[in-house]
This record gives C-alpha cells, sequence and structure tokens, in this order.
C-alpha cells in the first residue's frame, strides 16, 4: 500500500552480481666546436595524456560516463520489454538518472560514514557471483551479453554494494512501533450515492451496516495503519484527526468517494511487516530527496 511501488528503487538492482611513450637524445653544442658533442641531454617526454571519456552526468563531481550510461538505458529499455511495458526514450532516460543519482548519493555517504569496498573485497564478490553462474567464463559472457565492460561492471559492482550499505542504514532507523489508527470506510463509486450515505449516518444509520452494502466482503475494514502508509493523503489526514467511532465528510480521490470512521487508537503499536517496509521505503525515498536537493548533478546535454 506504498505509492510508487514499482519499488525499482534500480540502485539497489544488481542481484546478479552489478600511450605510447617516447625518448630521445638530443646534442648540445656550442656555437664554436662543431665536431665532437662536449655534452649530452637525456630526456623522456610524458606519455600523452589519455583523452578523458565524455560524461553523461556528475554527482557531487563523481562521473558516470556516456558509455556506461548508453548500456544501462539499453539493459533498462530490455527489462521492461520483457515485462510486457513500453517505454519511451525520455522516460527510460529520466529513469537511469535519476537511479543513477540516488545510487551514488547513497554510496557518498556510504564514504562518508567510514565505509568503502576495497579491492580485495569487490575481487571476492566477483569470484562469488562468478562460482553461483558456473565459472569466470560464464560471468564474462553475462556481462558482455548485457552490455558492461570489465571496468563498468567493477564499478557498478562495487557503487551497489556500497549503496546498499547506506540503504540499510538508512532504514534500519525506523522504529517498529508507531502511533497508528484502526481504520474501516465506506467507499463508493458515485457521489450522489456517496452523499445518500452520509445523510443516513448523520441521521443515525449505523456504520457497520451501510459499510457491508458497500463491500460485503470487508466491510470497508481497512486495518492498523501508520501515518505514510495510507495511499492518500487526504484519507489519511482525515482518519488522523477523527476520534474514535467518529465518520469524516466524503473524500473524493481518483479511486471513489470515501467515508472513514476510526474503531480505535494506539499510540505506540507494533508495525505489520507490510507497514515496516512502507515506512522503511518512505524514509529512504525521503533521505534521498533531501539529498538530491543539496547535491551538485550536472547532466550533459541530450
Amino acid at each position: 500500500m506504498f505509492p510508487n511501488h514499482s519499488k525499482k528503487i534500480i540502485w539497489i538492482f544488481l542481484t546478479l552480481l552489478t600511450a605510447l611513450g617516447l625518448s630521445a637524445c638530443a646534442s648540445l653544442f656550442t656555437p664554436e666546436i662543431v665536431s665532437t658533442p662536449t655534452a649530452l641531454q637525456t630526456f623522456t617526454p610524458e606519455p600523452p595524456t589519455a583523452t578523458p571519456e565524455p560524461l553523461a552526468l556528475t554527482v557531487n563531481g563523481e562521473g558516470i560516463t556516456l558509455a556506461e550510461f548508453n548500456a544501462e538505458i539499453a539493459r533498462y529499455t530490455t527489462a521492461q520489454t520483457a515485462l510486457g511495458k513500453t517505454v519511451d526514450s525520455a522516460a527510460a532516460t529520466s529513469t537511469v538518472i535519476e537511479d543513477y543519482v540516488a545510487q551514488m548519493l547513497l554510496a557518498q555517504a556510504a564514504h562518508t560514514n567510514g565505509f568503502a569496498l576495497d579491492e580485495a573485497a569487490l575481487q571476492a564478490r566477483i569470484d562469488s557471483l562468478a562460482a553461483q553462474v558456473g565459472g569466470a567464463e560464464a560471468l564474462s559472457a553475462w556481462q558482455t551479453g548485457h552490455g558492461y565492460s570489465e571496468q563498468a561492471f567493477r564499478s557498478a559492482l562495487r557503487r551497489a554494494a556500497e549503496s546498499a550499505w547506506m540503504r540499510d542504514k538508512i532504514i534500519s532507523n525506523v522504529p517498529s512501533t508507531a502511533e497508528q489508527v484502526h481504520v474501516q470506510q465506506i467507499l463508493l463509486y458515485n457521489q450522489d450515492t456517496a452523499q445518500n450515505f452520509l445523510a443516513q449516518l448523520n441521521g443515525g444509520a449505523d456504520f457497520n451496516e451501510l459499510a457491508f452494502k458497500a463491500d460485503p466482503l470487508t466491510r470497508g475494514d481497512l486495518g492498523w495503519v501508520p501515518r505514510g502508509y495510507l495511499l492518500n493523503l487526504q484519507i489519511e489526514e482525515a482518519a488522523f484527526n477523527l476520534s474514535v467511532d467518529q465518520f469524516s465528510d466524503v473524500i473524493a480521490t481518483d479511486v471513489g468517494f470515501h467515508i472513514v470512521r476510526i474503531l480505535a487508537r494506539d499510540p505506540s503499536r507494533p508495525l505489520s511487516p507490510d507497514a515496516f517496509l512502507s515506512l522503511q521505503e518512505l524514509a529512504l525515498r525521503k533521505w534521498v530527496e533531501e539529498q538530491r536537493s543539496q547535491a551538485n548533478v550536472v547532466l550533459a546535454p541530450q
């Protein structure tokens, strides 16, 4: 029941895992002497600097190459197609940008908090992945088939591990208990009908009976919910501002027309597994949004 349950947080997606040198000698002669050189100077010019790969974006100075970025767009598009979804180029680009930004912000925060995956630990992860898929050659074939160069694969795997460490640190701070209300609703799909039900309630009709008419299966029982769990903020605000046994006015949403009431309230109730997960996702999303607003994100012209 958490909005945006694409749950893609893609920045935690890698589960399979994710000059030429010239030298020359020159003789230095005095103008008067034209025979045997009197001094020799040997020099080795610096190797030419490699042309840096063009970057698609940078986050606080850390960059993603254009080649890696385009390969990720291709992987994302392929994955969506396999799920039977159609995604246009602009939407794919936007999604990949935000996923990279979120993952890089998390990895950078992990460094700030003292965690970084060193080369030995990274290689151990790669060796473990290779063992799982049938050996180093099989892993190399997987990398090639999914558009990864060796360096891009190592970078992606390191970034995924570091961002996952920071993700876990953030969500570990979400308490397992919270203020909750037990909500019951009458959900109708016609405004006039909803207003008629409200008039009956105001006239003394039994909420349970009307809820049964609207939904014979569940009587509109939504169970215990904390703040941040319901899909609609209007319903959430109404629910937490009601007294026990009090019901709301008609609330219009994209789903229909709701009348909600509170059956009970608990200031510190253990969260259900689903609610706990939703609040962890909410905490993570808020963290990323806050860091994103402060970050120096530079995008190359698309």
